[in-house]
């Protein structure tokens, strides 16, 4: 049984493998497959506002208890704060319930290990053959949970980053929670460091998470900035791990920009090993250039903060992320965490004495085009003869001077058709002819 795609296992809630039985067994094939025969083993459990959340909570407390787990809830926090209090607090491992920005009625579980990442293929593949095995079952007595605020040692680590608005000090900046994981934390938090904070999206009912909110819907964010004079504007998606941006003017931020400002900061800080930063194959060919002809390597991998983050540990790396805003710093925790990346930014505002805009203006990006097509099941495009032929023509039609990425999608039936050119209107044109083709071969 394949459980696990790019980000943790994800899928509608109550339907396989997302319904009681397999959430509670693979909650006990975690405590077999991560604590080598610790005892009693500890584990801490977060999640986002969902309303589904509670009892996909209580059925895999059922399965970690059931294999002799020691189980602690968190509550509502946001993705990172459990990959910090797993690295820190002793635990075994941290389990975060979200589907991140899909809307509220998917759910997932993301599984990071007692160093604070998330797990490898081969432990990932493990947990999914003790699942499958049917030797074996889960007890039926309910999850026992010990709830605590764990908040605090989060928040006070994110203020090794800024813990002071400094030269910002009562700049207003409003901050879009996402009616998710953030809301009840990041607006008081970025208050107390000194920001005249103006909150939208954090009133989480439990079915309004991500709905045209948060860091995927940000015309809203967008406006608030321009009508209220806002000096930024912060977006957050529902599980806290990612940030984009607005300037004053509404301008979009996103995370490509946001790697550069970070680079070319942290390297006149002499703080980039290898003076390199780790993106994906979707980072625009923009952020290269930037960052080449300013002496900096830009390594790429497949999609998915957890392969930045596996190359970042592997090369010794400070800096990586995605254009969708998961950054990863370092030297705060090797997974993507809106709140770090907000405060960085805004830290290298303080001390630059410059604007988003400008901060943001040193990257000049190729038009990009990026159209979805829902397929009917995942086969190998590239041998069906009419799609193969398509990618051909545009492959020869792009001749050197931009750049075509296809690639299906980790956590839903689509396969992404992404070009980079100079010209719009012809990229846009190449990818609704792919795209067309795709529709009628396996639409």
């Amino acid at each position: 049984m394949k459980l696990f795609g790019t980000d943790g296992i994800r899928g509608k809630a109550g339907v396989a493998p997302l319904e009681p039985a397999t959430v509670a067994r693979v909650g006990a094939a975690l405590v077999r497959s991560l604590t080598g025969g610790a005892s009693p083993p500890r584990f801490v459990i977060g999640r986002d506002t969902r309303e589904s959340g509670e009892w996909i909570e209580q059925e895999l407390a059922r399965g970690l208890t059931s294999g002799g787990a020691t189980v602690v809830s968190a509550g509502v926090v946001p993705t990172p704060a459990i990959a910090y209090l797993a690295r820190t607090e002793g635990f075994d491992a941290g389990l975060v319930i979200s589907a991140s920005h899909n809307p509220y009625g998917d759910n997932g579980i993301k599984v990071f290990g007692g160093s604070g990442v998330k797990l490898t293929e081969a432990l990932e593949a493990a947990v999914e053959t003790l699942v499958a095995d049917p030797s074996w079952s889960v007890g039926v007595a309910p999850g026992v949970i010990d709830r605590q605020d764990l908040s605090g040692p989060y928040l006070a680590h994110l203020e090794q980053i800024l813990d002071d608005a400094g030269p910002l000090a009562g700049s207003p900046i409003v901050v879009d929670c996402a009616n998710g994981a953030t809301a009840a934390l990041a607006p008081a938090f970025l208050s107390a460091l000194g920001f005249d904070v103006r909150p939208i999206g954090v009133s989480p009912d439990g079915r309004n998470i991500n709905l045209d909110c948060g860091s995927t819907h940000l015309v809203g964010l967008a406006r608030e900035v321009v009508t209220s004079g806002a000096r930024i504007g912060i977006a957050f998606d529902g599980d806290g791990d990612r940030a984009l941006f607005v300037d004053a003017s509404g301008t979009v931020v996103d995370g490509d920009a946001v790697l550069l400002i970070a680079a070319l900061h942290l390297k006149q800080e002499g703080k980039l090993p290898g003076d390199a930063v780790v993106a994906t194959v979707m980072s625009n060919i923009g952020l290269e250039i930037a960052l080449r002809d300013r002496g900096i390597s830009l390594i790429r991998t497949a999609v998915g903060d957890k392969y930045v983050m596996e190359e970042m540990v592997k090369r010794g790396y400070a800096l990586g992320g995605e254009q969708s805003g998961h950054i990863i710093f370092a030297d705060h925790l090797f997974t993507g965490d809106g709140l770090a990346t907000a405060l960085n930014v805004l830290r290298i505002m303080a001390r630059s004495g410059r604007e988003l805009a400008d901060l943001a203006g040193q990257l000049v990006t190729y038009p990009q085009v990026l159209v979805n097509v829902r397929v009917r099941q995942r086969s190998d495009y590239l041998q069906v003869p009419a799609i193969a032929a398509a990618i051909q023509r545009v492959d020869a039609a792009l001749a050197g001077h931009g750049r075509l990425l296809i690639r299906y999608s980790g956590t839903e039936p689509l396969l992404r058709i992404m070009l980079e050119g100079k010209d719009q209107a012809e990229i846009l044109g190449w990818a609704d002819e792919i795209a067309t083709v795709v529709k009628v071969q396996l639409g």
